[in-house]
């Protein structure tokens, strides 16, 4: 259903009851009858879903959603691996090393979709309630949603889950949640309000903050046997499709379908869900890994290693076409990804330092010799999409920046946005390095006894952690280049456990990995780049404190338009690249994966945003059969 479907809206009047008693009564009688017009003339939308933008893709009575396959079948298993190891089920806490699939078990108010940026639908809530003036908003629950073991998932558990998260959850809940959500109540076994703390009349940034809230069980944790606080390999009970099968801690975990999960039929659920069990085989390191795909031991690999992309998918079970090497379609943000600084160590305050390291590292040769010329250079903290700013600052970014140029570096305004120099395809390009030692030098980092050192005679070094070996053959070669700068440089490898606790702690120099943006951002960016968020564990990852991004931060959380919001965006993606925050590293616009030939998917181009292959993709018995046959399976 391609329909523009807008939300459906009710008007309410209320009728007072009150009596005149003398001069008391008739100043009551006042505030009441101004209380009944405000009521009579307060509008009041009632939606299966709510977005950003106050349109959504589907109407009150889709079926399904355009990208899955209605009639896919119900069965044969999903399995893949994870890097690493695990140690807890619970991803709602620090401690622990938790099971990236950890949340399987449980399910939010309402769910997005991978057709639309910025729309929810109802999954737990048959509809959102709310008024023109956006102070609260009101979900209906719907009667038959039940926990796994056959309790209802009720308005107090939602109340419960958002006070425990406040309480014991990841501290970046409640510094981006508390400050938005002033209360909820429960109005009744299936009614919820949320009251907002910030309420705005033009924005529904608020509205979707409260859909995506995820509901537990008060029951559950109200049991004394059970502390929110611990890591545990104990499931959480939820009310999500999937239940714990089986589990070798650190090394595998098996789900299982609930056969009475209560929401099959859904309309947002029709053609998802669609396997039997879904398996994780994990592994500390990833040549083993893609061993254990080309034996058998998982069907679906998802890679993220060009060298063997280019190189090692060359075997027999490819070659008799047992397994499929595909490029499918991603219209995705190119992922954020790369070395990250932590900004909460006094040698990197000059952003200068942090420039000068970042051109050490030589994209267009690891390219060429690492990457056999698969991958393009990130340099936007939303890359391929119409939210990275480009070029000479233009009129309209320059309005939003202008406000805030006392805290923003001056590049913003003077220069082209950033973007890394492109070095030549020789490891070493002697004009960058010799460029990033000249800003080294003005930041007072000078060449001191064939090392850089500063004025106090303490010398640069650069700790990179790391938890892959696959990572060695790129970050050696960056060392290498970052001492012909005079910086003592080391890769430090260690693993998943210390590689997590050491990031919560804020125990390194330079770490990899990602910002997970949105095409349509919001409450989140407080998260990822808010000051609020600089020292507790949260998604800021290198610590960035800077009162002007977080006052634009909060502009692109009010924009009204999506042609508000990208012009916000492209804003702060400028400022941002000016601080130098990061490396970027790389990106590819495909998602490149392989799979033993028992999977079947819808065409990919209908889901842009999500590759969905352990949800609306579904096993082929026919095919698996035929593997069978030929004694692969």
């Amino acid at each position: 259903m391609n329909n523009r479907a807008k939300a459906k809206a009710i008007t309410r009047s209320q009728t007072p009851f009150w009596m005149v008693f003398g001069f008391v009564a008739i100043a009551m009688m006042i505030t009441l009858i101004a209380g009944a017009t405000r009521a009579q003339d307060e509008h009041i939308t009632i939606s299966h879903g709510i977005s950003k933008f106050g349109e959504l893709k589907y109407g009150p009575d889709f079926t399904h959603l355009d990208y899955v396959n209605p009639d896919a079948p119900h069965g044969g298993e999903f399995s893949t691996w994870a890097f690493g190891t695990f140690d807890s089920l619970n991803r709602y806490i620090t401690k622990g090393t938790a099971a990236s699939s950890g949340a399987i078990f449980i399910e939010s108010l309402m769910a997005g979709t991978a057709d639309e940026p910025d729309s929810m639908y109802g999954l737990l809530a048959e509809t959102i309630e709310y008024p023109d003036s956006r102070e609260w908003a009101i979900f209906h629950l719907r009667p038959e949603a039940h926990f796994s073991d056959g309790s209802p998932v009720t308005a107090q558990d939602v109340v419960f889950t958002h006070e425990l998260l406040m309480e014991k959850g990841i501290p970046a809940y409640r510094a981006s949640v508390g400050p938005e959500i002033a209360s909820i109540e429960a109005l009744d076994d299936h009614t919820v309000k949320f009251t907002f703390a910030n309420p705005d009349p033009n924005s529904n940034e608020n509205l979707l903050l409260a859909a995506g809230s995820s509901v537990f069980s008060k029951a559950y944790w109200d049991n004394a046997d059970h502390d929110f606080s611990e890591s545990s390999l104990e499931p959480m009970l939820g009310s999500g499709p999937y239940l714990l099968d089986s589990m070798d801690v650190g090394r595998q975990l098996v789900y299982r379908y609930d056969p009475n999960y209560w929401g099959a039929d859904l309309p947002i659920n029709v053609g998802q869900n669609n396997f039997e069990t879904i398996r994780f085989e994990y592994f500390a390191d990833s040549t083993a890994a893609f061993e254990a795909f080309k034996s058998g031991v998982f069907l679906f690999r998802s890679e993220n290693s060009s060298q063997k992309w280019a190189q090692d998918y060359d075997f027999p079970a490819i070659n008799d076409g047992y397994i499929r090497k595909e490029e499918i379609y991603d219209g995705n943000i190119g992922a954020a990804q790369g070395f990250f600084f932590n900004l909460r160590r006094d040698k990197f305050d000059d952003p200068r330092v942090r420039e000068a390291i970042g051109m050490a590292f030589n994209f267009e040769w690891s390219n060429r010799a690492l990457f056999f010329g698969l991958y393009r250079r990130v340099d936007s903290f939303w890359e391929n999409s119409e939210l990275e700013a480009k070029g000479e600052i233009p009129a309209d970014e320059l309005a939003i920046l202008s406000p805030f140029r006392e805290y923003l570096r001056a590049e913003v305004f003077d220069e082209p946005v950033y973007s890394p120099p492109v070095s030549s395809e020789d490891q070493i390009d002697r004009r960058v390095i010799r460029a990033a030692g000249k800003l080294l030098d003005e930041a007072g980092w000078t060449i001191q006894d064939g090392v850089r050192k500063n004025a106090e005679g303490e010398q640069l070094t650069l700790e990179i952690m790391n938890r892959s070996p696959a990572f060695d053959r790129i970050i050696n070669p960056f060392i290498e280049n970052l001492e012909l700068l005079g910086i003592a440089a080391t890769n430090d490898r260690i693993d998943t456990s210390q590689y997590v606790e050491r990031a919560r702690n804020f125990d390194f120099d330079m770490m990899i990995s990602t910002y997970g943006n949105s095409l349509t951002p919001g409450l989140g960016l407080r998260q990822r780049f808010g000051s609020e968020s600089a020292m507790v564990p949260s998604r800021n990852l290198v610590g960035l404190q800077n009162e002007g991004i977080d006052q634009i931060v909060e502009l692109a959380i009010a924009a009204q338009s999506r042609e508000e919001l990208n012009v916000v965006i492209r804003a702060l993606d400028r400022a941002l690249r000016a601080e130098h925050i990061w490396v970027p590293q790389w990106f590819k616009d495909v998602n490149t994966v392989a799979y033993w030939d028992v999977y079947e998917y819808p065409d990919p181009t209908l889901s842009p945003y999500a590759l969905g292959a352990s949800s609306w993709w579904w096993w082929s018995e026919e095919k698996a059969q035929r593997l069978r046959d030929a004694g692969m399976l």
